[in-house]
């Protein structure tokens, strides 16, 4: 690690409390990184704060620091229901991560208490821990938190125990800003105190004003540090000691090619970054099976429960591969990562800037490559100018061995395999169509045969981009694909016995009557019809030019109702005779 200097944590123009001093020389932080030198004095100065830096510059002790040193100097100390401080994060993984740090240094202020509220846990659970043990800083996630407000017919009062509050920290802000979160976070800050602190910082959020001042900043003090060196005019948004990479490979090439690539730097920690969940599934579950003697994790959105537990496992290794959705894309720091892999672009580039910047932290070497089909090498000159994000093109891999026969294998073997991969196939489609760079992505332009062979299919699925289209160039598996049995025994015991009811209920369905298709009528019955056609909207058209006039009518429908009244026995012959006469001689 280089040493990132910009002063040491005595030279701040505000004095620290000597417990965060004696913290931060535990840490192994003597001293303070552009952002930090920048934020603190204004932040502890009862200003609002816009803080915009390059991913991995350190901006969690940014707030960090600044949220302990303003409860510290509160008049009144907090009650244990009182909430002094509130830090709201997009990701459960990036509230674990600041819960870890301002954990650190609550061990010198054992006066204050914190609570996580994130998803993944039991919500009644945390009703509890907030009532038994109170918290004056409250860290989670968006929705999360706003389901603590809504608890007061559990007998939780948070409305009131915010009325305390003197700092709020949005950290991620732009994302924290996007349409997913803005509802949960108004919501938010309608229970929250005007007169407060609040600070937003990310790395990528101040152009979004408005944005801003919806979140409750008054007259925020904007501040953006770029990277030394970057010229004043640039807004280089990756950290200087990132090396950003770009590979072409051809479809049915690319899985092979990481594979490669992976195997030959097994002893360093790596991100490989998908675009979808089910994409994360089968080939997160492949790598387990194909790079021998490394531990693979895989972490994505879907995943409720276990996502906190291999996030910290993950963490703690040397080395490894975490095969990953965006979830993980932002905020995130995982200690000494050596390599950032993108299988495929991100729909947007901004999360590019941000996938890359989960290596190459607070002063530590990274690198980052991105594979790209050769119709897609033009987004490397998008990136440079969209997101002054240089890529260096990188040599081939050597020694590719083909391995998607033993992926194949697999999925002959274990229809869990098998279906995974169908549905990992169907979703990368599906993202590519909404690829943010739509010039650049086209689904028009995808080999979907050639693709297919890269994701190892034995048929091509269903789905309405490929309707009405043959591939030629791609050869099925000349197998039964309902018969791939489920490796798991209780898994295809439940299979077969939804088989055997579903056979049970065809054979006591009565049969659906025979459908007959005009298509498949003898030509001459169409004409015939066709015919029929023609002479009724003839007639139509005779009806609508007929020369009988609207008295003419009339008259008729007297004389229908007149013998209607007769037959009825309601009128005598002779009164029919008279009407009849009278209405003959009105017309004389």
């Amino acid at each position: 690690m280089e040493t990132v200097t910009e002063g040491k944590w005595d030279g701040l123009p505000v004095k620290l409390n000597d417990g965060i001093l004696q913290t931060l020389a535990e840490l192994n932080f003597t001293h303070m990184t552009p952002v930090q030198s920048a934020c603190i004095p204004l932040f502890m100065n009862n200003k609002d704060v816009a803080a915009e830096a390059v991913t991995g510059s350190g901006k969690t002790l940014a707030f960090v620091i600044p949220v302990l040193e303003i409860l510290l100097k509160r008049e009144q100390k907090l009650k244990k229901m009182q909430v002094g401080a509130l830090i709201v994060t997009p990701t459960r993984e990036l509230a674990i991560q600041i819960s870890e740090v301002v954990g650190g240094f609550l061990r010198r202020f054992p006066q204050f208490s914190q609570i996580l509220l994130i998803g993944g846990s039991n919500p009644a659970e945390d009703v509890e821990k907030l009532k038994t043990h109170g918290a004056n800083i409250v860290i989670g996630t968006p929705g999360r938190i706003e389901d603590m407000f809504r608890r007061k017919a559990d007998g939780l009062d948070m409305v009131n125990s915010v009325k305390s509050l003197e700092v709020l920290v949005l950290d991620e802000a732009d994302r924290l800003l996007d349409m997913g979160f803005e509802a949960s976070l108004n919501t938010i800050l309608g229970f929250l105190p005007k007169q407060r602190r609040t600070g937003l910082f990310s790395a990528t959020q101040t152009q979004e004003l408005e944005k801003l001042v919806r979140a409750g900043l008054r007259n925020p003090v904007r501040i953006t540090v770029k990277e030394k060196g970057v010229a004043a005019s640039s807004v280089q948004k990756t950290p200087a000691r990132l090396c950003n990479y770009y590979m072409v490979c051809r479809a049915e090439e690319k899985f092979n090619t990481m594979v490669a690539f992976l195997r030959q730097h097994k002893h360093e920690k790596q991100l490989v970054f998908f675009s979808t969940c089910a994409c994360v599934e089968y080939f997160g579950r492949a790598l387990e099976l194909l790079v021998k003697n490394v531990p693979v994790h895989c972490i994505h959105g879907k995943m409720k429960h276990k996502r906190n537990k291999i996030f910290s496992e993950f963490r703690k290794l040397k080395s490894g591969i975490l095969v990953c959705t965006d979830v993980m894309a932002r905020g995130i720091d995982i200690p000494e990562v050596n390599w950032v892999l993108q299988y495929d672009p991100p729909s947007n580039a901004s999360a590019f800037v941000h996938r890359c910047g989960r290596t190459a932290r607070i002063g530590h070497q990274g690198s980052a490559l991105v594979f790209l089909l050769p119709m897609e090498e033009s987004y490397v000159n998008f990136l440079s100018i969209n997101q002054k994000c240089p890529l260096q093109k990188m040599s081939p891999v050597k020694d590719v061995v083909d391995v998607l026969p033993k992926l194949k294998a697999a999925a002959l073997s274990d229809r869990a395999v098998y279906e995974r991969g169908m549905r990992a196939f169907v979703s990368h489609i599906q993202a590519y169509a909404k690829h943010e760079c739509s010039l650049i992505f086209r689904v028009k332009d995808l080999d979907f045969a050639a693709l297919a062979r890269g994701f190892a299919l034995l048929r091509m699925p269903r789905m309405p981009e490929l309707k009405g289209k043959t591939f030629p160039s791609f050869v099925e598996e000349a197998v039964d694909t309902d018969a791939i049995r489920y490796k798991d025994k209780n898994r295809e015991k439940q299979r077969q016995k939804q088989l055997a009811e579903q056979r049970d209920r065809e054979a006591t369905r009565p049969a659906p009557p025979r459908k007959s298709f005009v298509r498949n009528k003898a030509w001459s019955k169409q004409k015939s019809k066709k015919d029929r056609k023609r002479k009724m909207a003839a007639k139509r058209k005779q009806d609508e030019d007929s020369d009988v006039d609207e008295a003419d009518m009339n008259e008729l429908l007297n004389d229908t109702r007149l013998l209607k009244r007769l037959k009825k026995g309601k009128i005598s012959e002779e009164d029919f005779e008279k009407h009849l006469t009278a209405g003959a001689e009105e017309d004389v």
